[in-house]
């Protein structure tokens, strides 16, 4: 038995030393990774309209109160007495000749009590007016939003050479310590200013497990079709936490409470931790066995920017639909709670389509093409938004913009390490974290400026600018058909190639 138990324990160490080396766990641990990373991102686009309004509008009614009532009240301690002689209702402090008439149609908010007058509350979704305080919440939504995409893009162009001196393996799993942390804070937070700091701090977690991971990838699918097969699967896992993050919000704030799915995402980031730890083992540093072109270089070449042109301005239609979208809702449908976030469920089901579809297609029908026609899709489902009357007319519009914008991703995404290949020496980090910024581009952006814009000129307007945009931009990808490799470049422009050699060797 002894001996059998040994025989046991040794293959196992050899299996597990065997699947250490694995491409396929490597894409399982990067696409979990993305998965739980936007199931945060997006698990929270349908709670925090809601929960800052309702924060907001409960400050309001408490202001309100303080004035409606008398001096003498104490807050607190007031009770309301309805008049059927004279439609007031009373609002009296502990003695009985003390009271203060108001009339019944300012008493909203004043007591609980009073709310059985109003038959239409208990039987109708809420149905905030749209006034200032609700336009107001385009603005601190769209910051609060913005700050994970911005943090993130501060926080890129410093993780994707620091994967090039350690390795990829620590940079991943502090991301996924960082992540943890920034759920548990969600979970737990009750106040902006730390919902904004809980945010932000994802930022640099996604920056980490974003560049690290896709880094990871390009580096073990050295062929171009098999990583862009890869990277495709891989966002697979991106599309699955964007399609399940905000129904998964949305029904569990609504029947169960804010901190309840931040709990859970906090329990499936710990699982995703104990994998890396065994098969990643993040203790070793695994530099690159040769120096990457600098960051400079590569954002000087014309067809990475392009690439990534086209990465920033297709998620930046979805980045500015996530802040505004509920509140246009809150404001002309009357929606219930559940249905802010199963709004985003067409766009989430169809990246996962495109992205899966694409991943393999786009390597044969020319990525350049594919990513062309994405940008127009992207533009005119955009602009197709604002002219859906129920939340049914938002399925066909969505479900055009997440399938558009899985074209662009899993066409540019591939792409950007192939350019490196092609172009500079095949060191992924720094090209990822290009890509990354571009991401984060869009999301920062879209937020913050659509916040804005939807408060300033309407939400119509804002789809319409950004629609345009993408159509305009989407004849740039073309130059992506047959971009010349290192060789036709030093032949074309031979001082700046040998300078660009230089660069790269010191």
């Amino acid at each position: 038995m002894g001996r059998l138990d040994t025989l046991r324990e040794f293959n196992l160490l050899s299996w597990m030393r065997e699947e250490r080396q694995s491409r396929k766990l490597i894409l399982v641990i990067v696409f979990i990774a993305l998965l739980l990373d936007n199931m945060l991102l997006t698990v929270v686009v349908p709670i925090i309209p809601s929960y800052l309004y309702t924060i907001d509008d409960a400050a309001a009614n408490m202001a309100k109160n303080h004035t409606t009532a008398s001096p003498h009240t104490p807050s607190g301690t007031f009770q309301t007495i309805v008049s059927l002689y004279d439609n007031s209702v009373r609002v009296t402090s502990g003695g009985p000749m003390d009271s203060t008439p108001i009339p019944l149609g300012q008493t909203q908010g004043v007591s609980s009590s009073t709310s059985a007058l109003t038959p239409h509350n208990s039987t109708q979704p809420d149905c905030p007016k749209a006034d200032d305080q609700l336009l107001n919440e385009n603005v601190k939504v769209g910051l609060l939003f913005a700050s994970k995409a911005t943090v993130q893009l501060i926080t890129n162009p410093f993780i994707g050479p620091l994967t090039n001196r350690i390795g990829y393996q620590i940079p991943m799993f502090a991301g996924f310590c960082i992540m943890f942390l920034s759920t548990i804070m969600f979970a737990f937070s009750s106040s902006y200013t730390l919902l904004f700091l809980a945010r932000s701090l994802q930022g640099v977690g996604s920056s980490c497990s974003s560049v690290a991971g896709m880094g990871m990838l390009a580096s073990v699918y050295t062929d171009d079709e098999e990583r862009g097969n890869a990277i495709g699967i891989a966002l697979g896992g991106l599309a699955m936490g964007v399609l399940v993050g905000p129904p998964f919000g949305s029904v569990m704030y609504e029947f169960v409470g804010k901190t309840a799915p931040f709990l859970i995402l906090a329990v499936l980031a710990v699982l995703d931790g104990a994998l890396q730890l065994f098969i990643l083992q993040p203790s070793k540093v695994e530099p690159e066995s040769q120096k990457g072109s600098s960051l400079w270089s590569l954002m000087k070449d014309p067809y990475i920017l392009i690439a990534a042109g086209s990465i920033c301005f297709a998620n930046m239609a979805i980045a500015m639909l996530e802040p505004a979208l509920p509140i246009w809702m809150m404001e002309t449908m009357c929606p219930r709670k559940w249905q802010l976030g199963i709004a985003f469920v067409p766009a989430s089901i169809s990246y996962l389509i495109g992205t899966n579809i694409f991943g393999v297609l786009a390597h044969k029908m020319g990525r350049w093409l594919c990513s062309l026609i994405g940008m127009v899709l992207v533009g005119v489902s955009i602009l197709c938004v604002p002219f859906a009357k129920d939340i049914y007319g938002l399925i066909l519009p969505n479900f055009g913009v997440g399938f558009a914008i899985g074209m662009v991703d899993s066409s540019m995404m591939p792409i950007m390490g192939y350019l490196v290949d092609l172009r500079h020496v095949s060191v992924y980090g720094t090209v990822y974290a290009i890509a990354d910024v571009a991401f984060c581009m869009g999301f920062a952006l879209g937020p913050s400026a659509g916040g804005a814009i939807a408060k300033s000129i309407g939400f119509s307007w804002l789809m319409t600018i950004i629609g345009v945009v993408d159509i305009l931009f989407a004849p740039l990808c073309y130059f992506l058909r047959s971009p010349p490799g290192r060789e036709e470049k030093m032949a074309i422009l031979p001082g700046e190639a040998e300078r660009e050699e230089l660069k790269t060797e010191f």
